[in-house]
């Protein structure tokens, strides 16, 4: 094939950017490697030291106070198979990374979904960048995530957070907009203050929508177990990983039975938050 007419070197245009910025900021970033280590070494201690009955034991009350007794005993029995698959190290390694990850995301974006549903100008700005995000192969993240932030959970971490971000943030928009006229109109005509309106009326209204969006972003926080697993974030991803280079069927089978069982359990305790909401509010 013959040479392009013109070329536009975006990629070395990026390079150097990267260039730049580790550094003027290495030692920012190494002040959040720092930190996102920290909070998931911690996270990580809190769900393996304990004995493994009672992680399932809390976590199975968890599933019944948000839900029913049917689900806390379909938690222990998803718990239980996968400690009996030999994977409870790797699935509790990768639990903390997906819940640093996600808290991280939701602290991020439902701030930014309320100010892009309360600005026209912050939404035109933040929809193009969230369309990207979405769109853009999340391998790609890693690449300025190792850069800055070199080998281990950390990178993979911060890949999750940006992949994560756009559902947060859009879902906590569209429950902010979608809160009836009318109830807003009430609470203006009885003095409250924009701030208390947005505490007391739309926050508790969008609730059921946000939760959504939070559900969404943990579900994508897990899909991206395997691409954090490659770049040393171990758990599950690199169990994963470590049966697709070797071909080790049974590791590969038990590794990703053990990422489903989590998802599922994240997934139905994430949404019955959020419909137990809707009931509260409902019967309040």
């Amino acid at each position: 094939m013959g040479e392009n007419l013109f070329r536009i070197p975006v990629g070395h245009w990026v390079e150097t950017v990267l260039d730049w910025i580790t550094a003027n900021f290495n030692a920012f970033f190494d002040v959040v490697k720092t930190v996102f280590q920290n909070f998931n070494d911690a996270l990580v201690w809190v769900l393996t030291a304990p004995p493994f009955w009672a992680i399932i034991l809390v976590l199975a009350i968890l599933a019944w106070l948000a839900k029913s007794w049917k689900l806390g005993v379909g938690t222990v029995i998803g718990l239980l198979f996968i400690y009996g698959m030999n994977q409870w190290q790797n699935s509790m390694e990768t639990l903390a990374l997906v819940l640093v990850a996600s808290v991280i995301a939701v602290v991020i974006s439902v701030p930014l979904g309320i100010l892009t549903a309360k600005s026209r100008i912050v939404s035109t700005i933040v929809k193009p960048i969230l369309d990207f995000l979405q769109t853009m192969p999340a391998f790609v993240y890693l690449i300025p995530a190792i850069l800055l932030l070199g080998i281990g959970a950390v990178p993979g971490i911060v890949a999750t957070i940006v992949f994560s971000l756009a559902p947060g943030t859009r879902f906590t928009e569209l429950g902010i907009r979608s809160v009836d006229t009318e109830v807003l109109e009430a609470g203006q005509a009885f003095g409250a203050s924009p701030g208390r309106i947005l505490r007391q009326i739309q926050i508790p209204l969008a609730m059921p929508t946000i939760m959504a969006g939070i559900n969404q972003v943990i579900m994508l926080s897990l899909s991206m177990v395997v691409i954090a697993g490659m770049v040393g974030a171990g758990g599950l991803g690199a169990a994963v990983y470590k049966a697709l280079t070797t071909l080790n069927t049974p590791l590969g089978v038990e590794s990703g039975l053990s990422v489903v069982v989590l998802a599922i359990i994240l997934d139905r305790i994430t949404a019955s938050l959020g419909r137990s909401n809707v009931t509260g509010r409902s019967t309040s």
